[in-house]
């Protein structure tokens, strides 16, 4: 493996990170933004769900503009909402303030959401763009490992307005990175003839794609299980089972390492298997790890270590299933690469924050309702897979030669 692509996979993971940066730190914070701003638990959850939204649909305007001007225009843009919303993040006096900087916030995170996996495709195909990806999603996930550790200490020691002004810093230092160590990768002749128009026209061919539409969903519907999670699990870790700030992030630290684990097996499992069947195998093993925990809890089983285990290897799955969907997704559409990878984004980001808000609706402070929000998306997601890749060995990829 070269160092440029080591170099590439780096910068590429990091502008990816700056988002999921902005959510993992914050999450440690919640019940403490509550009390400070006097605003509900609905509130609260409302300042992350925001961000959520305008991340994923920020995507679908920056990725045909991708397309039309290069990918680091656009990236450089993103970078600058992202530290103006991450400054008033920090200045903000009431819930409502914080909600609307937050929107600004995750505008500015949506350009290094959907223009990385359009510079995948750019540079890569096949087995290598999932080389890539997984590499990629390495340095993405060093963010739900360090970013919570890193964000409960800043909120112990600095309050947590500090932890909006240390993403700022990180997205200083994404601009810079950007500016120093990348490439552009889609260069002015292919350009010609990218404007809104053919954008619409992208959209309107991938809407009707089904093959697309079918590995896109898999996936968000897995990243919506994990979006539940999110939401509910300080307040249950935090305010149901007692733990600190700070033991709560080792807790949620534990499912990256599964995640970022198992997805650095994707080259090797797709070069020895093929991207399909890794995919069927993930997350047949990802719905039946959450079917068994749901059961557990249903039963009245209230146990953090029973729960924190079954999680652990469920997010393992998991962690295959999203750099094979991505690829996947992508392979035929390398000449509207940033439209696709935005309406991807998008979707991911829109089944997330509807499961996100399924969720809250049932959230009553016992893990029950976070648990079957999990199982429920895992299972759609198995559902999705049977019917976009098929029960026979003939819908599943042979083995490389």
């Amino acid at each position: 493996m070269s160092p440029k692509f080591l170099r590439i996979a780096v910068v590429l993971g990091l502008l990816s990170a700056i988002g999921p940066f902005a959510i993992d730190m914050y999450l440690p914070a919640l019940p403490s933004i509550g009390t400070d701003l006097h605003a509900g638990t609905a509130a609260v959850q409302m300042s992350l769900l925001i961000f959520f939204l305008s991340m994923g649909f920020g995507q679908i305007v920056v990725g045909p503009i991708s397309d039309m001007v290069g990918r680091k225009l656009p990236l450089y843009g993103g970078l600058a909402l992202f530290m103006a919303g991450g400054i008033g993040s920090a200045m903000a006096p009431t819930i409502e303030w914080l909600i609307a900087f937050r929107f600004l916030q995750g505008l500015g995170a949506s350009a290094g959401m959907a223009i990385p996996r359009a510079i995948v495709r750019d540079l890569h195909t096949g087995n290598e763009a999932a080389k890539l990806m997984s590499l990629l999603m390495l340095v993405f996930s060093v963010s739900p490992i360090l970013a919570p550790l890193t964000g409960s200490q800043i909120i112990e020691n600095f309050g947590w307005r500090a932890v909006f002004w240390t993403v700022t810093g990180a997205a200083v230092l994404a601009t810079i990175l950007l500016a120093t160590s990348l490439k552009e990768t889609r260069p002015a002749e292919e350009r010609v003839g990218s404007s809104f128009g053919t954008a619409l026209a992208g959209y309107r061919f991938l809407m009707g794609d089904r093959n697309f539409l079918g590995l896109v969903a898999i996936a968000g519907f897995g990243i919506a299980s994990f979006f539940v999670y999110l939401s509910s699990s300080s307040f249950i870790l935090i305010d149901h089972y007692g733990l600190s700030p700070s033991v709560y992030s080792v807790f949620f630290s534990i499912n990256a390492v599964a995640f970022i684990g198992m997805s650095q097996l994707t080259g090797l499992l797709s070069e020895r298997f093929g991207l399909k069947r890794v995919v069927w195998v993930a997350v047949t093993g990802y719905a039946t790890t959450m079917v068994v925990l749901f059961a557990i809890i249903a039963t009245g089983v209230d146990r953090l270590d029973v729960t924190a285990a079954l999680l652990f290897v469920g997010y393992g799955f998991l962690g295959l299933v999203i750099p094979t969907t991505s690829v996947l997704a992508m392979e035929e559409h390398g000449e509207i690469a940033g439209t696709a990878s935005a309406l991807m984004g998008t979707l991911h980001f829109a089944i997330g924050a509807l499961a996100m808000g399924v969720a809250g609706v049932f959230f009553d402070g016992t893990p029950l309702p976070m648990v079957a929000g999990i199982t429920l998306c895992a299972v759609i997601s198995f559902a999705l897979a049977k019917v976009t890749l098929g029960r026979s060995r003939e819908a599943v990829e042979a083995p490389a030669e």
